[in-house]
C-alpha cells in the first residue's frame, strides 16, 4: 500500500502589489489541510515579479510563518515590530485578535526564493493578543544524517527543537535536503503529514516524486525517502484542530458571524490597536 495518499501541483497566483508566487495549499484543487491553511512558494530572479511586495493588509484569526531561501525579507507592523530575515531565516507572526503588517522583499537583484505559510488558531486563540518574532539563519537547528541535512524549523527531531514555538499545537516544519543517501523518518504520531518537493526529485518508500509536487502522506508510517538527485523538500506534520473554518481573503475565523465582524472591525480601524504601522 502507497504511503502517498495523493500529490498535487500548486498553480500560478498573485498577491499582494502583484507578487508572482505558486499557490501550493488553498487552490482549487487543493483547500486547507487543517490546521495548514495555506502554503505559497515564491521563487524569481527577475525583480518585476516581486519588488512591490506586500503592502500593509491585515490578518486576523492564523499565524504566518516566512521561510527565506534566497533573498530578504522586511517586516514591520501595527504592534510596533519591525526586522529583516536573510536566506535561512524564518518570521513568525501570529495574528490572532488583530494586526496590520507590511512585508516586503529587500533585494533588487538576483533570486528571491521562499515560502509562506498560514497556520490556523483554535476558536479559544483566535482572539488572543497578537505576536510576531524574527529567527535568523543560525538560530534554526541542523542535524546531519549521513549526506542528509535536516534544518529544524518547529517541532523536535533527534532531540533538536525549531524555535517557533505554539504551545498546546505543535506542529512539525522541517526542510530536508538529500544527497545520495536515504532518510527514513519514523510517525511521530500527527494525524496531518505533508511533504512539498521544492527541488531535485526524490523516491518516497520506492515511490517517485517530483520537484513541484505536494504530497499528502500516510499519518502512521515510517517514511523512507531518497534522493533521484540532489533533493530539497519540506515536511510538514501536526494535530488537526478539528474546528470549522470561515475564511475571507486574510482572516480566518469560525464562522460567518465572526468574518463580517472582522471586517467591520478592519473597516472602523478597530481591527489593531494602531492602525499606521511602526
Amino acid at each position: 500500500m502507497s504511503v502517498i495518499l495523493a500529490k498535487h501541483r500548486g498553480m500560478p497566483a498573485q498577491d499582494g502589489a502583484g507578487v508572482k508566487l505558486t499557490r501550493v495549499i488553498n487552490q482549487p484543487g487543493l483547500k486547507h489541510q487543517d490546521p495548514f491553511l495555506m502554503l505559497d512558494e515564491f521563487r524569481s530572479d527577475n525583480p518585476d515579479d516581486y519588488i512591490a511586495g506586500f503592502p500593509p493588509h491585515p490578518h486576523r484569526g492564523f499565524c504566518t510563518l516566512t521561510y527565506m531561501l534566497a533573498g530578504t525579507m522586511e517586516h514591520k507592523d501595527s504592534v510596533g515590530n519591525s526586522g529583516e530575515i536573510d536566506a535561512g531565516g524564518v518570521q513568525w507572526m501570529k495574528a490572532a485578535k488583530g494586526i496590520i503588517h507590511a512585508e516586503m522583499p529587500k533585494q533588487v537583484e538576483g533570486l528571491m526564493w521562499g515560502f509562506q505559510l498560514w497556520v490556523n488558531l483554535p476558536g479559544d486563540e483566535k482572539m488572543s493578543e497578537p505576536e510576531w518574532h524574527d529567527y535568523p539563519s543560525a538560530t534554526i537547528p541542523e542535524v546531519k544524517n549521513g549526506d542528509a541535512l535536516i534544518r529544524v524549523i518547529s517541532g523536535q527531531y533527534q532531540q533538536q527543537e525549531g524555535p517557533v514555538n505554539a504551545p498546546g499545537r505543535d506542529f512539525l516544519m522541517l526542510d530536508i535536503h538529500l544527497a545520495s543517501d536515504g532518510l527514513s523518518f519514523p510517525s511521530q504520531g500527527q494525524k496531518r503529514r505533508l511533504a512539498y518537493v521544492y527541488q531535485g526529485d526524490l523516491t518516497v518508500n520506492g515511490e517517485a516524486a517530483k520537484e513541484g509536487e505536494l504530497m499528502l502522506l500516510d499519518s502512521a508510517e515510517t517514511l523512507d525517502f531518497s534522493a533521484i538527485e540532489n533533493a530539497r523538500f519540506i515536511l510538514l506534520a501536526a494535530k488537526p484542530i478539528d474546528e470549522p473554518i470561515a475564511q475571507y481573503g486574510p482572516f480566518v475565523m469560525n464562522s460567518s458571524d465572526q468574518i463580517e465582524q472582522a471586517i467591520k472591525d478592519y473597516q472602523s480601524g478597530q481591527l489593531a490597536a494602531n492602525q499606521k504601522l511602526s
